[in-house]
């Protein structure tokens, strides 16, 4: 890696705004805390400060590949449910037209269609993981949307297309949540969250990158890869992050257990 160029990352980004109240149980007090340490120290892993980070956020499709181009975005409250207060978080961060603008011409170069929103504000899918990373809030932030098929083929050939913008100082990151059942955190089973995460790991870090590639295409062949994801939008910001990465073996950069679930983070390079 030279000295400016940066990472890409697959951040699971918690539930909702997780980490400013404590989850009632089965989650209890402290149940995000591992995350959020490793969100903390996100900045400081980088080998330079960024230029930007350009997001793809799970909580954002559309029917091809849409930047958001405004140089303040607003915060987007696409969450429900939370107690008053969290209504109320501020992440001031910048735009980042000029990254919106070259991610654009990236991908209109690697033939894929794309549009633009000068109105979209930072969904939770950015600002819930980015108030922790970047709590000055003084990075500047592009983001993308993921197209509505959810093709991972796609999503992997969109990474690699966004991959020159890393060594022009910009952070590539997928946002999205590596295991994503609402509907049975806190079960009491370890399973099928543990040998989904088993084989997430094992694949993300396989140094022939062209087979992870392969296997992440066929996702769903993974063990209880689709009691671990009914709908795959959390997932698919992971093939994002994997075609950025290119030849760079992905690390498993963060794993934990939050109310009997396992939860990872990747990074490549």
């Amino acid at each position: 890696m030279s000295a400016m160029r940066q990472p890409a990352f697959f951040l699971s980004h918690g539930g909702g705004p997780c980490f400013w109240f404590d989850f009632p149980p089965p989650f209890g007090p402290g149940a995000w805390d591992g995350l959020r340490e490793f969100l903390a120290g996100l900045v400081n892993s980088l080998p330079a400060r960024p230029k930007a980070f350009l997001v793809v956020s799970a909580h954002w499709e559309e029917a091809i590949p849409t930047v958001g181009t405004a140089a303040r975005p607003p915060m987007l409250f696409d969450y429900y449910g939370f107690p008053e207060h969290t209504y109320r978080l501020s992440y001031p961060a910048p735009g980042a037209p000029d990254v919106a603008a070259r991610a654009r011409q990236l991908l209109a170069d690697a033939g894929i269609d794309t549009a633009e929103n000068p109105a979209r504000g930072f969904d939770h899918g950015v600002f819930v993981p980015f108030l922790i990373a970047d709590p000055s809030a003084t990075i500047p932030v592009a983001t993308l949307s993921l197209r509505h098929d959810l093709d991972p083929a796609f999503h992997l050939a969109l990474g690699r297309a966004l991959a020159p913008l890393r060594d022009a100082g910009v952070v590539i990151v997928g946002s999205g949540q590596s295991f994503h059942d609402l509907r049975t955190f806190g079960n009491g089973r370890a399973e099928p969250s543990a040998s989904f995460d088993r084989w997430l790991v094992d694949t993300v870090t396989d140094a022939d990158t062209a087979a992870r590639d392969r296997a992440l295409v066929d996702w769903e062949r993974a063990p209880n890869a689709r009691a671990c994801h009914p709908r795959e939008e959390h997932l698919v910001p992971l093939m994002v992050a994997a075609g950025a990465g290119g030849q760079d073996r992905g690390q498993h950069a963060f794993g934990g257990q939050v109310a009997g679930k396992s939860i990872s983070c990747f990074r490549f390079g």
